[in-house]
């Protein structure tokens, strides 16, 4: 693995990571003003480093860094251009919690491809272990959403 894809992976990482927290500060109705920025900050940095692996045409990975940067951008606009106020709070969770998203599935493809005890499982990566995974994540997230707009109501700052 080259220095540009450890940076990346590690960028990759640090947002899933910070995510994890934030989606469970949103669930405890807390606003974590800094989780939220670093976040927000190193899922755009995953989106935008992605782009500079070798272009091969338009690839998945390509169109999900596309939806991904324009949930991103709505999420940034609700919760620092409207301040959460009214639906804003919504639109936020939710674009929030859909780049999220979109950093596990891709997390779930790449170790499919890149770890050798999921690849045996899954060499063309549409086998039923993949799919299964894929939508342990998916309903994982359906709920964890819910549960963060249904809790999350943050006080003023």
């Amino acid at each position: 693995m080259n220095t540009f894809t450890q940076v990346h992976v590690a960028i990759s990482l640090v947002a899933i990571f910070t995510g994890l927290i934030v989606l469970a500060g949103l669930i405890r109705s807390q606003r974590m003003n800094g989780w939220t920025a670093w976040f927000l900050i190193t899922t755009v940095l995953t989106s935008v480093t992605g782009f500079f692996f070798p272009f091969k045409g338009v690839t998945p990975a390509i169109i999900v860094g596309i939806i991904s940067l324009i949930v991103l951008a709505i999420a940034i606009a609700a919760r620092y251009g409207s301040h959460l106020h009214g639906a804003a709070r919504w639109v936020y969770i939710v674009s929030a919690v859909v780049a999220l998203y979109f950093n596990c599935f891709v997390l779930v493809v790449q170790s499919f491809l890149h770890i050798p005890a999921l690849h045996v499982l899954a060499p063309k990566g549409n086998e039923p272990p993949f799919a299964i995974a894929q939508g342990i994540v998916l309903l994982l997230f359906l709920v964890l959403g819910t549960l963060a707009v249904r809790r999350f109501r943050p006080a003023t700052a």
